[in-house]
């Protein structure tokens, strides 16, 4: 406790030095900022103008769109000036900032996609009663819930992170990251472990189960109908498996990552998986919707379309 500090700055020391490159590899992340940016606000104007889109699937298409711009806005403004720049120095509060937007970000993903998960188990195997099941109302709730939950239960975390003392203020990551603000703790951490391990529980875990759940069930209705009921589900839930498989992906890496000895693992590598579940997602979720789901791929082609002659 004698060396214990509240350190004003943290030092963010995974950066490398690349020189010059560092130029051409800010105009790529730049141009990846503005076309996640760009296509996620596409996806969701066509969604909020085209009434035959008002479906709770499209809908929640949307909300996944709305959590990569909010994502988007909260991580690459700080790392795309910190590629320009010699020093890392993130301000306390600044960090705990970027910290609880790239947290509930990433917690939202998870249980939008586990409401997800129940949209489409309700379309399958409750066919008959799935408008009733699955109102404007139901949507609501559900999304509210997929967004509260995650927001509170980060913030009593992060809240518990803010008042320990700390020996240091080195976060070996591009961004913040409450694992390793912990890890600079000169006292006892037992109950950020424990508020941690069952925030992880309930906002990774959960939603993974249950999406694995609902689709063991998906396979199970599946397997005894016709070749022509399997391939529209298929056409209609492959999207939503390949968003959660990438993203369960993605956040294993940096979960992984994290508790690594990062000194053994090459700087270049280290930094591209730390970087995976804030930028592959984003990307990924306006392609696979916006190219896989016939009803949004129509929707959009129409409205550029109409562009194109009002242009002429």
């Amino acid at each position: 406790m004698e060396n214990s500090t509240v350190p004003l700055y943290f030092n963010l020391t995974m950066f490398i030095n690349i020189g010059h490159y560092r130029y051409p590899a800010f105009v790529v992340c730049l141009l990846i900022y503005c076309f996640i940016m760009f296509a996620n606000a596409v996806l969701i104007t066509v969604i909020s103008r085209e009434k035959s889109l008002h479906e709770p699937m499209y809908l929640f298409v949307a909300c996944l769109s709305f959590n990569a711009l909010y994502g988007s806005i909260g991580f690459f403004p700080r790392f795309l000036m910190d590629l320009l720049s010699d020093t890392h120095l993130i301000s306390r509060p600044a960090c705990f900032i970027q910290l609880y937007v790239i947290y509930t970000f990433a917690a939202y993903e998870l249980t939008l996609l586990g409401v997800m998960a129940y949209d489409r188990y309700a379309a399958v195997c409750h066919p008959l009663h799935y408008h009733r099941k699955m109102t404007i109302k139901t949507v609501t709730v559900l999304a509210t819930i997929a967004f509260v939950y995650p927001a509170f239960s980060i913030s009593a975390c992060l809240f518990l992170s803010m008042k320990l003392p700390l020996c240091g203020n080195k976060i070996h990551k591009v961004f913040c990251a409450n694992w390793n603000i912990v890890k600079l703790s000169c006292i006892s951490t037992v109950s950020n472990n424990i508020l941690g391990m069952f925030v992880t529980i309930t906002t990774v875990f959960c939603p993974l189960f249950f999406v694995l759940y609902t689709y063991l069930r998906i396979v199970l209705v599946c397997w005894k109908s016709s070749s022509e009921f399997k391939g529209k589900v298929f056409q209609n839930c492959l999207p939503h498996i390949v968003s959660f498989a990438t993203y369960s992906i993605t956040v294993f890496c940096d979960v992984s990552l994290s508790r690594y000895d990062l000194e053994k693992v090459n700087p270049i590598l280290a930094v591209i998986l730390s970087l995976e579940f804030v930028v592959i997602t984003p990307i990924l979720n306006p392609l696979v919707y916006g190219l896989k789901l016939p009803a949004i791929r129509k929707q959009i082609s129409r409205i550029l379309l109409i562009d194109k002659i009002v242009m002429k």
